[in-house]
């Protein structure tokens, strides 16, 4: 599913392949670095492969690289944003180490000396939680900044404009609604998660599940009954 964050991959086996929407394969060989991820994906793993997924929540690939939208279409090796050939000796280190625990860890370390700090703007755009207000609004009336410095602050440091993680948000909401009711023995209403979740009508609803996900809203439901079924059995 879609994260809106950015993400790095490290393979430990056999190479192992994502793979669009649209059919296109992308080969990982040790590491790449992708995102922010605004739509579905799948991951091919053949046998003997192993991979390792680091996510950057909300700024963190902006604090560590200096940039947000790197890999905006195409994947490409982390060594080639920064300057020293560090994730090549990085991965050398991991594939050393035989638990995921452990390699999570060691990352975690790896990754202290290069985190900068937060802005006070950015810090208040990640932390920013209300259905009715407007985030940039709210942000540069706190920071003194104009409207339009805060929506080029929020694309440069997240990688997507505030617009663009609204409707995504809108879109997760209605998941977590449908995921609720596919667990329980209730008939999902269409026009109630349209009310609960802020779309217009069905149409809103049901376009969004194709832009995210490439399903209908109705396929969706049917993928986590199985899911659920299969994991009860």
């Amino acid at each position: 599913l879609p994260s809106f964050q950015t993400i790095m991959v490290f393979n430990f086996g056999t190479r192992a392949f994502l793979v669009s929407k649209q059919k296109t394969k992308i080969e990982i060989d040790k590491c790449i670095v992708l995102g922010p991820i605004k739509l579905a994906f799948e991951y091919n793993l053949p046998p003997n492969s192993q991979i390792l997924v680091a996510n950057f929540k909300d700024d963190a690939f902006f604090r560590f690289f200096g940039k947000a939208c790197l890999a905006d279409h195409f994947p490409v090796h982390p060594d080639e944003a920064m300057e020293e050939n560090c994730f090549t000796r990085l991965w050398f280190e991991l594939n050393n180490i035989q638990t995921a625990e452990e390699k999570v860890a060691h990352i975690l370390n790896f990754c202290r000396p290069y985190l900068n700090l937060q802005t006070p703007a950015s810090n208040l755009l990640a932390n920013f939680k209300s259905d009715t207000l407007s985030p940039i609004k709210f942000v540069a009336e706190k920071t003194g900044q104009t409207e339009r410095n805060i929506q080029l602050l929020h694309k440069k440091h997240f990688g997507y404009s505030a617009k663009e993680i609204n409707r995504f948000q809108r879109f997760e909401k209605a998941l977590r609604y449908i995921q609720e009711i596919s667990l329980s023995s209730k008939t999902i209403s269409w026009f109630e998660v349209i009310n609960r979740c802020g779309y217009y009508d069905q149409s809103q609803l049901i376009h969004d599940f194709k832009h995210f996900i490439n399903l209908s809203p109705k396929n969706y439901l049917k993928f986590q009954q199985d899911i659920c079924q299969a994991a009860g059995e």
